[in-house]
């Protein structure tokens, strides 16, 4: 049974798929995935309530979630811990601290969601979560997926970087290259024929530095 365990918790989520589904315990009342239809969501998990980097995450995801919300994307936290320790913790965080949590957390005690979504890394913890973020878009898809140690903490700027750049290319068809930024040319997708790589090279549309290799402006 110990195995079967560990290979629930190992279970990894795919990128593209439909995300997991759930109906689940939060501080907000009980909460189904499905609620989250329509909108982007950031579902993250944290190792432990009152534990001090955990507490700078929550104070970040808090900072940065009026941000998310302008591009129609929730946020909802988790950790193996209860729902009365949530609440007390969020309640303290606000109190000692100055900064009101203005989103779900999940309690997942039994870590039903925990072990849907891989989220426990027996070679770090048995007991807690991992740093684990999840983009699930408003289909229902999973669309981002980024593992941090217990150690360090997650870049806030980053994970906005993330929604901003996969809801341009939903919107336009094109990709980003590293360290996009919204007003950064973006890449062109590549053609797939010689006829179009011909072609592309002569459009003056785009900037090409080759015919695999072009950017434009939006």
């Amino acid at each position: 049974m110990e195995q079967i365990s560990e290979m629930q918790e190992r279970r990894m989520p795919k990128l593209g798929e439909p995300a997991p589904q759930f109906e689940t315990v939060t501080t907000f009342g009980k909460i189904k995935l499905e609620d989250f239809k329509g909108s982007w969501l950031i579902l993250f998990s944290h190792p432990a309530d009152f534990t001090p980097v955990c507490t700078t995450e929550f104070m970040a995801f808090a900072q940065i979630h009026p941000k998310l919300r302008e591009m129609n994307c929730e946020l909802m936290g988790l950790s193996i811990d209860s729902v009365y320790s949530h609440i007390a913790w969020v309640r303290n965080i606000e109190e000692k601290l100055g900064q009101k949590i203005s989103f779900p957390v999940i309690a997942d005690l039994n870590k039903e969601v925990a072990s849907l979504y891989g989220m426990v890394m027996p070679g770090e913890s048995k007991t807690e979560t991992s740093r684990c973020v999840f983009v699930i878009d408003d289909k229902q898809k999973l669309r981002a997926m980024i593992y941090y140690p217990l150690t360090t903490g997650r870049n806030m700027d980053e994970i906005l970087r993330l929604i901003q750049a996969l809801q341009t290319t939903d919107k336009h068809g094109v990709a980003t290259p590293a360290n996009w930024r919204p007003g950064d040319k973006v890449i062109v997708p590549p053609p797939n024929t010689q006829e179009m790589a011909e072609e592309r090279v002569k459009d003056k549309g785009v900037e090409c530095k080759d015919w695999y290799f072009c950017r434009k402006n939006l």
